[in-house]
């Protein structure tokens, strides 16, 4: 079932500190998109380490909170950790952590923030995700994670942990769509200019890159045109024919580029369309259904429910929105 939702956010910073990861919490979490629908959430920056954060271009952030705001917060996200394989994190920030975790806060680490969680040893027998780089570093470090050098993110029973830089934002969006709904998420990230979720893992971004040009413009049109039609029902040749290759080659390059192949990737926006459906309007699940390229109301059920892990009618008294 989703998680509660989550109002209270702190971000918990290390020094030195990236700003890109502080800047992906402050851009979803920090922002008043109260005018759109979103939800206004308390918004903090605490620090272990007095009020002065050093970051690694060169300036500070100042925050006049400690550890002590972790106590009633819903949501604790870790930016990153600079040092992974040369030191622990302080004890006093483990503790905190440990202590939210265990009155219900939820725990979401970005990039090398993994070992702050292992460290805490609340990871121990779970599956966690960082960046490629650390994977190998992680895992020989604490052998009792299963480390997946491959996820973009992955989490389960309030603990979630992300790979580097942009996966945070997947995260975050996940997070959000977790507590607030696909609507809510879909809204933030239209605003952020980014897709509110992708598929595939970490492997699309250290795979050889592929030529400029190669098959750019029309892929992306294509997955434009999709999204557009996913009443329709679609197949690797109708995309090809649009994207203008052969069905094989349009299967292969939509792989490289997306991460996934063009069949999983159909599902996934047809299950995140039903997911709008269900909180924006009123209709049967056969309409929804049929609407999503789905099918039945048998399909919508099952897809639902293995993608998202909730029935439709119980997603539906979820996360519905008045109006």
């Amino acid at each position: 079932m989703p998680s509660p939702v989550a109002q209270r956010v702190v971000v918990l910073p290390f020094s030195p500190l990236h700003a890109f990861e502080l800047g992906v919490a402050c851009e979803v979490y920090g922002m008043d998109r109260t005018e759109v629908g979103v939800p206004r959430f308390d918004f903090k920056v605490a620090s272990s380490e007095g009020p002065r954060i050093s970051t690694i271009h060169g300036f500070p952030i100042e925050t006049p909170y400690g550890l002590e705001v972790l106590e009633e917060a819903d949501l604790i996200i870790l930016p990153g950790w600079p040092r992974p394989n040369r030191e622990r994190p302080p004890a006093e920030a483990l503790d905190a952590l440990v202590a939210a975790y265990e009155r219900g806060a939820t725990l979401a680490s970005f990039c090398s923030a993994a070992f702050v969680l292992a460290a805490t040893g609340l990871l121990d027998g779970r599956r966690a995700a960082t960046h490629w780089r650390f994977a190998d570093e992680l895992a020989r470090m604490y052998p009792s994670i299963d480390v997946d050098p491959a996820a973009l993110y992955v989490g389960e029973d309030r603990l979630f942990t992300s790979a580097g830089t942009a996966a945070a934002i997947d995260l975050c969006l996940h997070l959000v769509r977790l507590d607030h709904g696909a609507e809510v998420a879909n809204t933030i990230a239209r605003r952020m200019v980014v897709p509110p979720h992708r598929e595939g893992g970490q492997s699309q971004f250290v795979q050889p890159s592929i030529p400029a040009g190669d098959c750019g413009d029309d892929l992306a049109a294509t997955l434009d045109w999709a999204v557009e039609h996913l009443d329709q029902p679609l197949t690797i040749a109708t995309l090809a024919r649009r994207a203008r290759m052969s069905p094989r080659t349009f299967a292969r390059r939509f792989r490289d580029t997306v991460g996934t192949t063009p069949l999983q990737w159909l599902l996934a926006q047809r299950v995140l369309l039903a997911q709008r459906l269900l909180e924006t309007t009123d209709l049967s699940m056969d309409v929804i259904a049929e609407r999503c390229g789905l099918g039945t109301a048998a399909n919508l059920r099952a897809h639902m429910s293995r993608r998202v892990g909730v029935a439709p009618s119980d997603y539906r008294q979820t996360f519905r929105q008045a109006g």
